[in-house]
């Protein structure tokens, strides 16, 4: 059997909407966002799903809330769905983001970590996902870095070239979580 997983970014924030790089900050949604999340859960609300799971940063968990909120869908928020955390650059202009990505592959942001490390939390919250929810289908909401190592995980996509690849939004990813998937050790250089 397997997981289906259907992958949604959070709807957008009011540091989306300036220009800011959230990270680990809790972030907001704006009125446009509201919106969004609300399409969110119409487009979600009759697809099948068995259970959502948003990083427990608020922008995610607001999204969760405002899309599926009242579904009856069970709503649970984990940690390893979290943003990369960009320790001292938390909250840095998105510009000044992409311009560093790429050293930050496997080198921790200052104070914070690499994408490395959210593909491990990644990785270490699909083997779970694996064995308690095998042949259901779920919802995630989380954020960008998190797609990314979805993407290396599940489709072998090299992480170097994801972080440099401009945000290309569009209304949820599908991916198949193998059944038995006990995890991927993330290789260091």
């Amino acid at each position: 059997m397997s997981v289906e997983i259907v992958y949604e970014t959070h709807s957008i924030s009011v540091h989306n909407e300036t220009g800011i790089a959230s990270g680990w900050l809790p972030g907001e949604l704006s009125e446009r966002g509201l919106a969004l999340a609300a399409e969110l859960g119409e487009r979600r609300r009759d697809d099948g799903l068995d259970a959502v799971f948003s990083s427990d940063l608020y922008r995610a968990v607001q999204t969760a809330r405002v899309a599926l909120g009242d579904s009856g869908i069970p709503l649970f928020q984990d940690r390893r769905l979290r943003e990369c955390h960009y320790g001292e650059f938390d909250g840095m202009p998105v510009s000044l983001l992409e311009a560093r990505r790429a050293r930050h592959i496997n080198e921790p942001w200052p104070g914070g970590q690499s994408y490395r490390d959210v593909v491990e939390q990644t990785s270490d919250f699909l083997a779970e996902l694996a064995v308690e929810w095998d042949g259901k289908k779920v919802l995630l909401i989380s954020h960008s870095a998190n797609r990314w190592a979805l993407q290396h995980l599940l489709h072998d996509v090299p992480l170097a070239e994801l972080v440099d690849q401009p945000f290309d939004w569009q209304p949820g990813w599908t991916f198949h979580l193998p059944g038995g998937w006990v995890g991927r050790r993330v290789q260091r250089p």
